[in-house]
């Protein structure tokens, strides 16, 4: 077990990412796209306040097999239009869900809070259908993360959140991958503020080497910087988990609860009233089935990958004028 070459969610074969961002907006977006068609994609929602699109087509009793692209977004229910920007663009190049001699693309979406982060939000136009088009025109194997598309004005508790990726290739040849932007009510760093939850899982030292916390037992949490410099409800982490194994729409609804464990060691507290958070689980099936000594394990697998995105995208965050909360690596210095 070890990561992909480009520890990316795009080493799964058959996908692209693509960033498109607004620095004086301090807000963009991500989208997810599928090079073979339509990828089978289910999700699962933890958090308490969620704003997404067309996730009710994913369940796994629902008729669509599958989506053309998926979309993490900055600005709250106004970024959901992100999808429309990526539907119209894929409708022009003739992709879509077929009903006789109509497409549909299908482009599920989920958004999260960053209108309070000091960017500049008097927009006249909504600019994210602009974004969701940009960021899917940029859709590349090799893509940037910390400050960057969705995660470009994200943060957690403490520090500057971004948009983070982690993969791993398994015993058998699997691949699979994660995808987030970290928007957190809680923080990624352990209370002393310097030293990641998810450094356990760390490999090759790809946020840091900085080792798990010296402290031992149960630690109080400090004060949130972000409820003081903005609001306790300015949150949601958003995340993808993709994997090449062949999976059925149950197979993914499974692997989309499975990652939120990622979610939960690397993230205190997660899944809260104030926070959103969604993981979509999608099959690029590009490989038969798990084996049957990867197969149980196939959740974990995701889990551990998603806890390594939200650790990397935090570090790999940089500095931006008027940003409402420190980058973690200027905080240790």
């Amino acid at each position: 077990m070890r990561p992909g070459p480009r520890n990316l969610i795009t080493d799964v074969a058959g996908l692209k990412v693509g960033n498109a961002q607004d620095d004086g907006l301090k807000s963009g977006t991500t989208v997810l796209l599928s090079e073979d068609g339509p990828m089978t994609t289910s999700y699962a929602v933890m958090g308490g306040a969620p704003g997404t699109r067309d996730t009710d087509l994913l369940e796994p009793d629902k008729t669509v097999p599958g989506v053309d692209a998926l979309v993490l977004s900055g600005g709250s229910a106004f970024g959901l239009a992100a999808a429309q920007g990526v539907m119209d663009a894929l409708a022009e190049q003739g992709r879509g869900f077929a009903v006789h001699s109509a497409r549909v693309p299908i482009v599920p979406a989920a958004i999260l809070f960053d209108l309070l982060n000091h960017g500049d939000k008097n927009w006249t136009e909504n600019p994210y259908p602009a974004l969701g088009r940009a960021a899917l025109v940029d859709a590349r194997h090799d893509f940037r993360i910390g400050t960057a598309g969705a995660g470009t004005g994200a943060t957690d508790a403490r520090h500057k959140g971004g948009l983070g990726s982690a993969s791993f290739r398994l015993a058998d040849g699997t691949t699979i991958g994660a995808l987030v932007a970290v928007n957190a009510l809680g923080s990624a760093t352990t209370p002393s503020g310097k030293h990641f939850w998810a450094a356990p899982f760390e490999v090759r030292g790809e946020f840091g080497g900085l080792g798990p916390d010296p402290e031992i037992g149960l630690q109080p949490l400090p004060a949130s910087r972000k409820a003081q410099a903005m609001a306790s409800h300015a949150n949601t982490t958003i995340a993808i988990v993709a994997t090449d194994a062949m999976l059925d729409k149950a197979g993914c609804k499974r692997l989309a609860t499975a990652a939120h464990d990622g979610m939960a060691r690397a993230i205190v507290p997660a899944h809260t009233p104030f926070d959103g958070d969604l993981v979509f689980a999608s099959s690029t099936a590009r490989r038969r089935p798990p084996s049957e000594d990867i197969a149980p394990l196939l959740g974990h697998y995701a889990a551990v990958s998603l806890s390594r995105a939200i650790a990397r995208a935090i570090w790999e965050a940089t500095p931006s004028d008027g940003d409402a909360l420190p980058t973690f690596r200027n905080s240790l210095s």
